[in-house]
C-alpha cells in the first residue's frame, strides 16, 4: 500500500474515498456531512460511520467519541473500520483528515490502522474465477494534514508492515512454517537489511551447547530444531544492548502429556512469540534505530514419539541448573530458560521474552492485556509504557518468595509444572526468573493476545501482538 501525506483538504484529492472524524458537541465543515449529523443517520460515537456520495466519490464519516478521551489506540480502531467499509465499497485510494488537533501519535495510528485491517491470509483458498468477485484490496492511503509528517507515516507503515508480516507466519499452518521456515524467514531478513546479520543452529549444536531443557523439548520431532540468533547494531548505537527472546514451538501437542483433541489445531500459533521477535527485529532494522539488540528464538516441535522427554525426566540447562519435566505440556519455559540463558552470555543487559506461555494467563487477563512479569522495577516500567504507547498492553503480576517456593524440585533445583495448577502464568514468569538471575528482565506471557484479539484491526487469527511494542522499546532506548 502507498502511504503519503498531503496538505491538500480531502475534497482535493483524488482518492475515491473520504474519511472526516467528528467529535461529540463538534460539527464538520462539509454541507452534506452535516447534513448527515443533524437528520441522525451519522452519529459522534466512537465508531460509528455514515456514507453519502458526491459524484464518483465516497465521504465516510466517523464518530470520534468524545475529544478528551481520543488516543492513538481509538485512531487504529476508528482507522480500522472505516477501512473495512471502504474495502467493501470497492475503494483503492483513501484519504483521511486529520482530525484537528492530532499528533504525530494519532496520525501514525491512523496508518497503522488502516494496514492491519487490510491483511489478508488467503494463500490456501481456490482464488474467484471471475474477476468481478476478486475483492478489492485498497492501493493507497492519504493523510491530510498541514504539518509535515511524512517521516510519522513511514514509520508506522513499517511498523504495521512488520505486524503484519507476523501474522502471515502465525497464520501458515505448521507443515509450512516448521522451524526451518522460521529460520529461513530471519535469515531473509538479514540479507536484505543492513546492520542484521542471523545464526541458525540445529540439533547437534544446540546439544553441543548444553542447552539440555531445549534439547529435551525437541527431542521427540523428526523436524529440526532451530536457535535462531539475530544481531542488530544500529548505526551510532549506544546504550544497553537489549536482548529480545522469543517463544517458537511451531507446533504443540503437549508431548506425551498431550493436550486434548479440541481446538488443537491453534497451537500453531504456539510460536507467535518467536514470530514478533523475528518480525520486530527486521522493523528496528528497518528503520535503523541507533540500538543494539541480540534477539534469540527457540524454535521447534513439541511431539510425542519413541524418543520424547518423559514426566520425571530430568534435564539440566545452559545455566547449569537442573529441571524436573513434570509436565511436557510445560515446555515453552523448557525453551525460553535456554534461550534467555544464551542471550546473557552473547551479551544482551535489558531483557525481554515473548510467549504464549500459559493457558492461565488467558483465564486471567482475557484477549485485553498480556501478562507481565519482572525482576527490575525500571526495567518494567519501560516495557509498560512502550506497551501502552503501542496498544498492546500489559498488566503486570506479582511476583513473590511463596511461588518461588512453588517452583523447587524434589529432585531436581526447579520443576517446570507445580502441583495444583495455582497462579499458573505467575509461577511460570518465577521460573523464568531464575535464568534471567540479575540482569534486567521482564517476560510478556501472550497466551491471550497473540491470536483472535477481537480488535477491528486483528479480529480473527494472528494478531503480530508484540512487534510494535518491541519497536517502540527499542526506539525509547535510543533516544536515552
Amino acid at each position: 500500500m502507498r502511504v503519503h501525506a498531503t496538505t491538500e483538504p480531502p475534497s482535493q484529492t483524488a482518492a475515491d474515498t473520504l474519511v472526516v472524524g467528528v467529535f461529540e458537541g463538534e460539527q464538520v465543515a462539509q454541507a452534506g456531512l452535516q447534513e448527515l449529523l443533524e437528520s441522525g443517520e451519522a452519529k459522534r460515537a466512537g465508531g460509528s460511520l455514515a456514507l453519502t456520495h458526491e459524484g464518483s466519490r465516497r465521504w465516510l464519516l466517523i464518530g470520534l467519541g468524545k475529544r478528551e478521551e481520543w488516543s492513538a489506540e481509538l485512531a487504529r480502531m476508528g482507522a480500522a473500520r472505516a477501512a473495512k467499509r471502504a474495502a467493501e465499497l470497492g475503494a483503492r485510494s483513501l484519504c483521511w483528515e486529520l482530525p484537528y488537533g492530532s499528533d504525530d501519535a494519532i496520525a501514525g495510528a491512523l496508518v497503522e490502522g488502516t494496514i492491519l485491517a487490510s491483511y489478508r491470509f488467503d494463500r490456501y483458498k481456490e482464488q474467484p474465477k471471475d474477476p468481478s468477485e476478486q475483492p478489492v484490496a485498497l492501493e493507497e492511503l492519504i493523510v491530510s494534514t498541514p504539518a509535515d509528517i511524512a517521516a510519522t507515516l513511514a514509520r508506522a507503515q513499517i511498523l504495521a508492515e512488520a505486524a503484519n508480516a507476523a501474522r502471515t507466519l502465525q497464520d501458515t499452518p505448521s507443515n509450512d512454517m516448521t522451524p526451518t521456515d522460521l529460520a529461513n524467514r530471519a535469515q531473509a531478513l538479514a540479507h536484505e537489511l543492513k546492520h542484521l546479520s542471523v545464526s541458525v543452529e540445529g540439533r547437534a549444536e544446540i546439544l553441543a551447547r548444553g542447552m539440555g531443557a531445549f534439547a529435551a523439548v525437541a527431542a521427540g520431532t523428526y523436524e529440526e530444531p532451530a536457535l535462531i540468533t539475530m544481531r542488530y547494531e544500529g548505526p551510532g548505537a549506544s546504550g544497553p544492548t537489549l536482548g529480545f527472546i522469543g517463544k517458537a514451538v511451531t507446533f504443540d501437542t503437549g508431548g506425551i502429556s498431550l493436550k486434548p483433541g479440541e481446538h488443537m489445531e491453534e497451537m500453531k500459533y504456539d510460536m507467535s512469540g518467536g514470530a514478533a521477535v523475528i518480525e520486530a527485529v527486521g522493523a528496528i532494522a528497518r528503520l535503523e534505530l541507533a540500538v543494539r539488540v541480540i534477539a534469540v528464538v527457540g524454535a521447534t516441535e513439541n511431539m510425542p514419539s519413541g524418543r520424547s522427554v518423559k514426566p520425571g525426566d530430568i534435564v539440566r540447562t545452559l545455566a547449569g541448573i537442573s529441571v524436573e519435566v513434570n509436565n511436557t505440556d510445560a515446555e515453552g519455559r523448557l525453551v525460553l530458560a535456554d534461550c534467555i540463558a544464551h542471550a546473557i552470555a552473547e551479551g544482551a543487559e535489558r531483557l525481554v521474552d515473548l510467549a504464549t506461555l500459559t493457558g492461565a494467563c488467558l483465564v486471567a487477563l482475557g484477549h485485553t492485556h498480556a501478562g507481565l512479569l519482572s525482576n527490575d522495577d525500571t526495567w518494567c516500567a519501560q516495557v509498560a509504557a512502550a506497551a501502552q504507547r503501542t496498544g498492546e498492553i500489559a498488566w503486570r503480576l506479582p511476583l513473590h518468595p511463596e511461588y518461588a517456593k512453588a517452583v523447587k524440585g524434589t529432585f531436581a533445583d526447579l520443576n517446570n509444572a507445580p502441583a495444583g495448577r495455582l497462579a499458573g502464568a505467575i509461577t511460570a514468569g518465577e521460573f523464568l526468573r531464575r535464568f534471567a538471575g540479575e540482569t534486567p528482565w521482564a517476560h510478556l506471557d501472550i497466551a491471550g493476545t497473540a491470536w483472535d484479539l477481537g480488535r477491528p484491526y486483528a479480529e480473527t487469527g494472528g494478531s503480530g501482538y508484540g512487534v510494535r511494542l518491541l519497536v517502540e522499546l527499542a526506539g525509547a532506548t535510543a533516544a536515552t
